[in-house]
């Protein structure tokens, strides 16, 4: 049985393997945490959303994904598609939608390191 930290580790090497030839993602990754503690998690997953413009292969639609996939296979926000999962974010009570910004940092910590790496 692994721990929580060891999924997050799992996840997120496999994911920045994934994306890692996206432009600038490691610079992005780095700074991600700190945008959502500024701005809240739902506008800086709103404004990835805008960035992205839909495009996967992009670093804010890349990141935007990774987050999305995650809270979902961690059962804390269940969505299909971008829209329905900032939908959701509006709609969650205060402790869920904390609990999600609280596992998005911890998992973003992750990301970091592995882009930093420069896998």
């Amino acid at each position: 049985m692994t721990t929580l930290g060891q999924d997050r580790s799992k996840y997120a090497l496999e994911k920045v393997l994934q994306f890692k030839n996206i432009d600038k993602f490691d610079s992005f990754a780095a700074g991600a945490g700190t945008m959502i503690l500024r701005n809240g998690l739902g506008q800086t997953m709103a404004f990835w959303m805008q960035k992205s413009e839909g495009k996967d292969t992009e670093k804010h639609g890349a990141l935007l994904k990774i987050v999305r996939e995650w809270l979902n296979k961690k059962e804390i926000i269940q969505s299909s598609d971008n829209i329905s999962f900032i939908k959701k974010l509006g709609e969650v009570s205060q402790e869920t939608y904390l609990a999600a910004q609280k596992e998005t940092l911890e998992l973003l910590e992750w990301i970091k390191r592995y882009a930093g790496a420069q896998l």
